[in-house]
């Protein structure tokens, strides 16, 4: 962690490495720039060059990951780099380059969906999920630092905002990829399968959104009128950086045994389970296909449920408790003081929170979180880590970009201005402007 005070705007150079897809990053070297800062890109692929949208400061990497370390200490020093920005801290690309920041002394601004999404996103420094500060720091020393705050918690919004232009941007991102990396030689993703295949999967569930809907709703409906106790499964995308690096499973399908086997073994005969999919699950994984398969092997086949995406409330207004490996969703879960267990690392995982049972057990009985250091817990999150807005529609942008550039410039990080007394105001969020 860098220490020491922070120098002024016009001495302060940073580095952008990828962002999320769209105009965030362009906007936000746009911003930097205007409060004096220096700014710099490096792009690995067609799609981060056009989401860079022509701005100053680009910087092509076009050799092999192999050389990537080389040639990031080569730009750290030709330019005097003093801060480095990037979204997700897991990729190769990015695990490298902030460690070598680290080791130089350099800022490491570090942004991610936010943990208390839908309608927040996350800004820290150093390190996000299972690399946040959050890890380390218990409710008892959040509350402390809420002692000086005397505003009420801001509310959500009621809408998720902007999940049809995350679907365009992703898109459009890999058409660059697929279309025209011809000067990127070395290029090579970060996923598993190929730019190809990714664009056709983000195509195709542009295409079959219709009917996805009305998959949805039938499977919600059919829940919601069964009149049947449930148990909800939070699911995540395999190729998610938590799930990948911070949680005990190699696969889903190891997650989906697991859960179904302790809904077997330890649910009373009448209750079900619901999986829920992640709003942007595109089929690279047969999620439906292998619980179908688990679920007639266990005899349970009539009591598991799968839905296809959209909001998690509906869902959760008549469950009895939630499972999941370590998305952020179950952040909606402890809000409405509903039993949750945890598998992997994650940040909201606090004793206070989520249950220590044998999930036969939680499934049985499960215990209740404490919600009164729940709420205390979130307000810290809001007064900290988590910016009002979206990174892919032009509102939640704005949003973002109205608070986050003075959170970059300033001395302390979100966590240790609110600790000492320094942290700014907040903004309320109402609607999206």
């Amino acid at each position: 962690m860098s220490t020491g005070v922070q120098p002024p705007a016009d001495q302060r150079r940073f580095l952008f490495l990828q962002g999320p897809h769209g105009p965030f990053f362009a906007k936000l070297g746009k911003m930097l720039r205007a409060a004096d800062a220096q700014v710099w890109r490096i792009g690995f692929n067609a799609g981060d060059q056009a989401m860079w949208f022509r701005g100053p400061g680009y910087i092509p990497f076009t050799d092999t990951p192999e050389n990537w370390p080389a040639f990031y200490q080569d730009r750290l020093d030709e330019h005097q780099i003093t801060d480095i920005v990037l979204y997700g801290d897991t990729r190769q690309i990015h695990a490298t380059a902030v460690k070598e920041a680290k080791a130089r002394g350099l800022r490491v601004h570090i942004f991610e969906e936010g943990y208390l999404r839908p309608y927040w996103v996350t800004y820290e420094r150093d390190g996000s999920n299972g690399h946040s500060r959050l890890m380390g720091l218990g409710v008892l020393e959040m509350q402390k630092a809420l002692e000086t705050v005397d505003m009420d918690v801001p509310e959500a919004p009621a809408r998720w905002g902007d999940m049809r232009q995350h679907m365009f941007y992703g898109a459009l991102y890999h058409w660059y990829v697929m279309l025209r990396n011809r000067k990127y030689k070395g290029f090579r993703p970060h996923r598993d399968i190929s730019v190809w295949r990714e664009f056709q999967l983000y195509f195709q569930r542009l295409m079959l959104a219709p009917l996805l809907a009305f998959d949805r709703i039938a499977a919600t409906m059919r829940i919601k009128y069964g009149g049947f106790p449930y148990h909800l499964v939070l699911l995540q995308l395999e190729h998610d950086a938590s799930f990948r690096e911070h949680s005990p499973f190699d696969t889903m399908p190891q997650f989906l045994e697991t859960a179904l086997r302790g809904f077997a073994e330890g649910a009373a005969k009448h209750h079900h389970l619901v999986f829920k999919a992640h709003p942007l699950e595109d089929g690279r994984v047969p999620q439906r296909r292998e619980i179908r398969r688990i679920a007639k092997e266990l005899g349970i086949g009539n009591r598991v449920h799968y839905v296809r995406g959209g909001k998690l409330a509906k869902l959760l207004n008549h469950a009895r408790s939630a499972i999941t490996v370590n998305s952020t969703a179950a952040q909606q879960v402890l809000w409405r003081g509903l039993p949750l267990k945890v598998f992997g690392d994650a940040v909201y995982a606090k004793p206070e929170f989520v249950s220590k049972q044998s999930l036969p057990e939680f499934f049985q009985q499960p215990t209740r979180p404490d919600t009164r250091s729940y709420r205390d817990y979130r307000h810290y999150l809001l007064e900290t880590s988590q910016i009002a807005g979206g990174f892919y529609s032009a509102g939640g942008r704005r949003q973002i970009l109205r608070q986050v550039v003075d959170l970059m410039l300033a001395d302390q990080d979100p966590y240790d201005a609110l600790m000492t007394g320094n942290a700014p105001p907040r903004q309320q969020l109402h609607s999206i402007q």
